[in-house]
Parts: structure tokens; sequence; C-alpha cells
């Protein structure tokens, strides 16, 4: 089973969920059954349906959460090794050529998100960083083409 790597915030956040999950969801679900079950004739029972399509839902995330929380490995933050170099866990400053620079988190696939300044290491910006250090220029293979940056600074 492949690792998934997580920040400790993000790893309390998927148990939170996971919690919230087996205990109000479940529960909310069960009790819209009852209710839809109650109802009258289920061959046409939108609301039936309904309510069963979202315990499927929700069980299938309970097992995902499950699973990922189960192959997860913190990454600890502000950790660098001595020669500075990238790393899931570094927050990078790039800049690419006639662009003002850009400060990244090189996080797990699970918890990117670019508008916040989270990529993953699987993006193809993060794959084409790591392992490299300050003052490197990469090159970039994206789905909308080759490109180059400089990295700035890794912390």
């Amino acid at each position: 089973m492949p690792v998934t790597f997580l920040t400790r915030e993000g790893y309390q956040r998927l148990q939170q969920e996971l919690e919230y999950l087996r205990t109000v969801k479940r529960q909310e679900v069960a009790q819209r059954l009852h209710e839809a079950l109650e109802g009258g004739e289920l061959i046409e029972n939108a609301e039936y349906e309904a309510a069963k399509n979202e315990q499927a839902f929700v069980e299938g995330r309970i097992q995902e959460l499950e699973i990922l929380l189960a192959t997860a490995r913190i990454i600890e933050e502000n950790v660098m090794n001595k020669e500075g170099i990238i790393q899931i866990g570094s927050t990078v400053t790039i800049q690419e050529e006639g662009n003002p620079p850009e400060t990244y988190k090189i996080v797990g696939a699970v918890e990117a998100n670019p508008r916040q300044g989270r990529i993953s290491n699987e993006s193809p910006i993060g794959k084409a960083i790591l392992g490299h250090k300050a003052g490197d220029i990469v090159e970039v293979d994206a789905p909308g083409g080759h490109f180059k940056v400089k990295i700035l600074k890794v912390k």
C-alpha cells in the first residue's frame, strides 16, 4: 500500500472527519433511512433511495479515511536537512522566467491545494524540485509544456 504523506494538522483534520462520519453522520443517515422506511412503498420512495446513496457515500469515505490514516506518514514541519535540499515538508520560493516569485509548501497529494500555496510532491513542479536546493534551475515537465524555474529559497 502506498504511503500517504500528511502534515500533523492534515492528519488531525482527517481524524476529526473520520470521527464525525462514524458518530454523527452515520446516525443521521440511519435516522433518514428509518424515516423513509416508515414512509410506505419502497419501490417509489425517492427519499429512501437518496438515503441509501448517502449511506454508501459515507461508508465509502469512512473506508477511504481509514486507509489514508493507516498508511499515513507525518511530515515533520520545519525540519530541513543540513544541505537545504527540498523534501516533503519544505517551503520553497521559486520563479519562472518573466513571472513574479511564488512560494509553496511541498505536501502529500491528499493535502495539496495550490490556491493555498500547498503543492503535492506528485505534481509536476513538486516532482521536479524535490532533491534540489536554492540556486538550482530546474526543468518542469507539465501537461501544458516544459518550462524552467529557479529555486530562490528553501526553508
